[in-house]
């Protein structure tokens, strides 16, 4: 069915709503850490996929049962399901809420407290929740197709980056184990636990007899989603940097771009596309915690029920909160109990009148979305109030550290003609016994923002290389959200003596040494080292690998290949 009629939505409208809720959530929390890696996680999607298959019908089948608990379960039972999968929607509410307090001010708005944007999602992913489904549907209708193919377009960039031997080193066939499949089958299903919430939808769908196969072919949309992920993840990033890092997915697209140097920042747009997905899911899950309200006779959960989400995700002890526990919640208490409330509601076998129409539309947050997805790399400062360093250079020094900061003549770069008040390429130089003293003392020293988003070249001293400080050089760098990847990195005795470096046109060594490896590259004849490389060296086995060393020779900056 193409479109939705009487107030319902239409099966089309169902797939894309499940491919914009779920989406995101996989993206960010199936991966990395304590996830799910390895080929066999390959193994356990595609055996999870098969059940699921399955489930669906059984989920058609119950969505009778679901127009009224109170009615199918009796009142105390039906009750008691109900406030079951309220708890499940709040704290999976109260996760992903958490999860965007934590990653917008990682990775792509700086200067903004956590705990604000967190409100202010809530109270714009509520707005008319309580309402319908048909508003809904038709947002997902506009958006859930370009959102999904500007996912596979934004993987399909990634493709080129990949390595056939960081990929053969996921093939550990020596990890396929029956233990090992039967975690990620099991991993997979608590992930497609919000599947379950169907059958509360289900009677706002037209014709829902027939959705099974709407459902399932979102489901294996997902999968194989999933599928490519788990192999192009390894072959990017290095399946020992996957293993390490709590959400690899973020800096997939820090190393890509087009030809020329075009459209360089596709992490921005990456991040955008998952946010949007993350705040439609947790208006989703709002929307489905009325519904459960509802159709459980539990009063009104307009105004309560997102300030329980809102504090859930802020609750912490120890520095541990619902990002930390959801996961044990979700394997143990909920995956099991939401099976079993749906076993008893099967056998309890009671069918209901299916007379009344469901009410029309809700809204949840598009604005708030676009305006975190059009936010840019950073806070709203206009771009005569930042400075953008070309490229940095570190040095040991008797402080402990001494970063050179190398600005490109903006009038040159401009083509504006007018020369800055000290004349031509600028050098910026602070040094500390560590980056958090160094950040601060730029704080206090300078009015100007400092933005990395534009960062081509780092140069590290021949000292902090052999001293091992080269460890703390990038995990400064891995925590800086807008240095790309693709940054190209040196070795020189003296770091800030290179940085000092300008050409006869005026030119800063950041231009000059990216206009001579474009040279270089257009004549494939260089062999230069990337800061992601350096990631995976460290991932894999803890050490650098070896840098192309640049120096000053007759007044000119020569590059040496590794």
């Amino acid at each position: 069915m193409r479109f939705a009629e009487n107030n319902r939505i239409s099966h089309r409208q169902l797939y894309r709503q499940m491919i914009l809720a779920l989406l995101a959530p996989f993206m960010l929390c199936i991966f990395g850490k304590g996830g799910i890696n390895g080929i066999s996680a390959v193994t356990g999607t595609v055996l999870a996929l098969i059940l699921l298959g399955f489930y669906v019908i059984l989920l058609i089948r119950l969505t009778p049962a679901f127009d009224d608990l109170v009615k199918s379960a009796g009142g105390f039972v039906g009750r008691l399901i109900g406030i079951f999968f309220l708890l499940y929607v709040l704290l999976a509410g109260g996760y992903l809420l958490a999860l965007l307090r934590y990653l917008v001010p990682a990775s792509l708005i700086t200067g903004v407290s956590g705990r604000w944007i967190a409100f202010w999602a809530i109270v714009a992913c509520s707005l008319g929740t309580y309402k319908g489904m048909q508003r809904r549907g038709r947002m997902a209708e506009v958006s859930g197709g370009l959102l999904l193919g500007g996912i596979v377009i934004m993987l399909a960039l990634c493709v080129p980056q990949a390595k056939a031997e960081y990929f053969m080193e996921a093939l550990q066939w020596n990890e396929v184990t029956g233990k090992n499949i039967r975690q990620s089958f099991y991993g997979i299903l608590c992930a497609f636990s919000a599947v379950a919430l169907l059958p509360f939808l289900m009677g706002d769908v037209e014709k829902y007899g027939s959705a099974g196969k709407t459902a399932a072919g979102a489901i294996l949309t997902l999968g194989v989603l999933l599928i490519g992920m788990e192999l192009l993840l390894p072959a990017v990033l290095g399946y020992d940097r996957i293993k390490a890092e709590s959400y690899p997915v973020l800096p997939l697209l820090d190393g890509a771009d087009l030809p020329g140097n075009v459209l360089a920042r596709f992490d921005i747009i990456w991040m955008g596309f998952l946010l949007y997905s993350l705040l439609f899911a947790i208006g989703s899950l709002l929307h489905y915690g009325h519904q459960i309200i509802r159709k459980a006779h539990l009063g009104t959960g307009r105004l309560w029920m997102p300030v329980m989400i809102f504090l859930i995700s802020l609750l912490e002890e120890n520095g541990n909160g619902i990002l930390n526990y959801f996961g044990w919640i979700l394997a143990y208490v909920f995956v099991p109990g939401i099976l079993i409330c749906q076993v008893y509601l099967f056998f309890r076998g009671k069918e209901r009148h299916k007379n009344h129409r469901k009410k029309a539309p809700a809204v949840v947050a598009g604005i708030l979305a676009l305006s975190f997805f059009l936010g840019g790399c950073g806070v709203a400062v206009e771009p005569e109030k930042r400075i953008y360093p070309m490229a940095l250079g570190m040095d040991a020094s008797p402080e402990g550290i001494l970063l050179s900061y190398g600005m490109p003549d903006m009038s040159e770069s401009t083509g504006q003609g007018k020369e800055e008040e000290d004349g031509g390429a600028r050098l910026l130089q602070i040094s500390g016994s560590d980056f958090t003293q160094i950040e601060q003392a730029y704080d206090r020293s300078q009015e100007k923002l400092l933005d990395m988003g534009h960062l081509q070249v780092l140069v590290i001293g021949q000292t902090l290389v052999e001293d091992g400080r080269w460890r703390m050089v990038l995990d400064y760098l891995k925590q800086e959200a807008f240095v790309g990847e693709d940054l190209y990195v040196f070795e020189a005795e003296n770091a800030a003596e290179i940085l000092n470096w300008q050409g006869e046109d005026n030119s800063s060594v950041g231009e000059y040494i990216s206009g001579l490896l474009e040279n270089r590259m257009s004549g494939g004849n260089t062999e230069m080292v990337t800061l992601r490389e350096l990631f995976y060296e460290k991932y894999k086995e803890d050490k650098l690998k070896e840098l192309p060393y640049v120096n000053i020779r007759n007044g000119s900056i020569n590059l040496q290949n590794v």
